[in-house]
């Protein structure tokens, strides 16, 4: 039973943004995952729980604790690609895309701005204590879905490809201040293009979208702040109904 919630607390901790970084050691989080086990495992009721007869019974009940874990983590990384999708698009727009940076996170090459996006996130997300819904999702979890009880049901996923769709409505809404001055942007240089053919066009636009796009990102901050503390306020809420989901 114990490995069982430890399985469980593990890949939900993983999930979390902040832990799922592979610049995060390998055993900070074993630690972390098998002290968070230790504390739930004496206040968790397990009395409602089938008797174990066999490996191919503990196996499933192994691969059902990893299969929710994934679920709830594929949700929240779902809203943290929309913020990433966003950086990536703007940086585009100003010719950022160009020059990428190693992600620690992904150890992938990664936009600048999209990077920037990511951090700014990450940061609202610690500040505005949003890594304790997880916190309190581990305790509900079990009195919502005990051990074995795991259902892929087609509401959960559902759910996640709604999820799916909200994340490129999330990148739009976070990029479109910088997105829509962009455009307008290019469609003045193609009219001074047009009017000044003596003009190198392409040696000016580059610099001049590079700094109107980073002042259009500072402007866009002060609002940022309070839609992505709604979102993530919004997701932490829907977690028990996503667990119920899990478990129908």
């Amino acid at each position: 039973m114990f490995l069982l919630v430890f399985l469980r607390v593990t890949v939900i901790m993983m999930s979390l943004p902040i832990f799922s970084g592979n610049n995060v050691p390998n055993m900070f989080k074993a630690g972390l995952s098998l002290a968070v086990a230790l504390t739930l495992f004496p206040v968790i009721d397990l009395t409602i729980l089938p008797a174990m007869t066999g490996w191919i019974f503990m196996t499933l009940g192994v691969i059902s604790e990893v299969l929710l874990g994934l679920g709830i983590g594929l949700a929240i990384r779902l809203i943290m690609a929309g913020i990433q999708m966003a950086g990536q698009v703007s940086g585009f727009q100003m010719g950022l895309a160009i020059a990428n940076i190693m992600d620690p996170a992904t150890s992938m090459q990664t936009p600048i701005l999209a990077q920037a996006f990511n951090l700014m996130a990450m940061l609202i997300f610690l500040a505005i204590d949003a890594h304790h819904w997880f916190f309190r999702a581990m305790v509900d979890s079990f009195a919502i879905i005990p051990p074995f009880q795991f259902v892929l049901s087609a509401s959960f996923v559902g759910y996640l490809m709604e999820t799916a769709g909200t994340m490129f409505v999330i990148a739009l809404k976070i990029g479109a201040p910088v997105i829509v001055v962009l455009i307008l942007t290019s469609v003045s240089f193609g009219l001074m293009a047009r009017t000044v053919p003596q003009m190198n066009i392409f040696i000016v636009a580059m610099p001049l979208k590079i700094i109107v796009g980073l002042l259009f990102v500072v402007f866009s901050l002060p609002y940022l702040q309070p839609y992505l503390r709604e979102l993530f306020d919004g997701f932490g809420v829907g977690l028990v109904p996503l667990l119920r989901l899990m478990g129908s």
